[in-house]
């Protein structure tokens, strides 16, 4: 059944202390998905599922959770043990996941079924904010450890058509991921934010609302900081998949619809926009 068209989403997921420490992101991503669910139901259109990338699962082949129940993975350490009692039950879905896979294979992407893949912290704890109530079916996507910008775009594009059948897909990254600063400094969630943070994150809400494709793609050189914004760029590329799935650079592309543009802990851009 062809729907009108979701949004995609681009997100950044943190740190996974977000899970208990919301701040304002949070509370945003939280009214951002309530007001989707109204609109969509107010049109008699349900919300068939979630197709998400997340840096955390990187694999040497694309690959797609196929898992009917996939497991919560605390994929971390060394964080209050609170977090590791949180779960996310959300189901899978391998119906969608087998058409996630065709779409990809069709496109020239050689992606395998992975049956065991549980839900990293990149996909649970932003999907936290988004559908508490752990009640949309989830598929994943490996990120490939060998994609660069264009790579992950075309990914996106080839399930571009996900939207027109209550599919929200879903790029889960950081606008900023410079870890070697935030362990030097264990910044406090409040504290202000570096200036270097917030000047990378407005040039690529600019580039992305004026539909630059080629800079985007390019961005490791022109933009400001990028390279201490990203010293490895597996954090970003997530962007580029939420991207391709909008169509944008398209003519029919829209400027962005932006959550949040909070930097929480002095260096982590939580950076959160959808484009229709």
């Amino acid at each position: 059944m062809s729907h009108a068209a979701l949004p995609t989403l681009f997100l950044s997921h943190g740190s996974p202390m977000w899970a208990l420490e919301p701040g304002a992101s949070g509370p945003a991503l939280t009214h951002w998905a309530e007001g989707l669910r109204e609109r969509l139901a107010a049109d008699g259109q349900p919300l068939r599922g979630i197709v998400l990338m997340s840096p955390h699962w990187m694999a040497r082949q694309p690959a797609v959770m196929t898992n009917a129940q996939p497991a919560t993975w605390h994929d971390f350490g060394g964080f209050p043990e609170p977090l590791y009692r949180l779960q996310y039950p959300a189901p899978g879905a391998p119906a969608l996941a087998e058409q996630v896979l065709g779409l990809l294979q069709a496109a020239g992407v050689p992606a395998v079924p992975d049956a065991q893949r549980p839900l990293d912290h990149g996909a649970w704890v932003p999907l936290m904010h988004l559908f508490p109530q752990a009640n949309v079916p989830v598929v994943q996507v490996a990120l490939p450890a060998s994609a660069g910008p264009r790579e992950v775009f075309a990914m996106g594009q080839a399930l571009a058509g996900l939207r027109n059948e209550g599919v929200l897909v879903i790029g889960s990254g950081s606008m900023t991921h410079n870890l070697g600063e935030f362990f030097s400094g264990m910044p406090q969630q409040d504290d202000p934010a570096a200036a270097y943070a917030n000047e990378f994150s407005r040039w690529i809400e600019d580039v992305v609302a004026r539909a630059d494709v080629d800079a985007l793609l390019d961005y490791r050189v022109r933009a400001p900081h990028a390279v201490r914004a990203h010293p490895t760029e597996e954090h970003f590329l997530p962007i580029f998949f939420a991207l391709g799935a909008a169509g944008w650079g398209s003519d029919a592309a829209v400027a962005p619809n932006y959550l949040t543009r909070e930097i929480m802990y002095r260096y982590l851009a939580m950076d959160a926009f959808a484009l229709a």
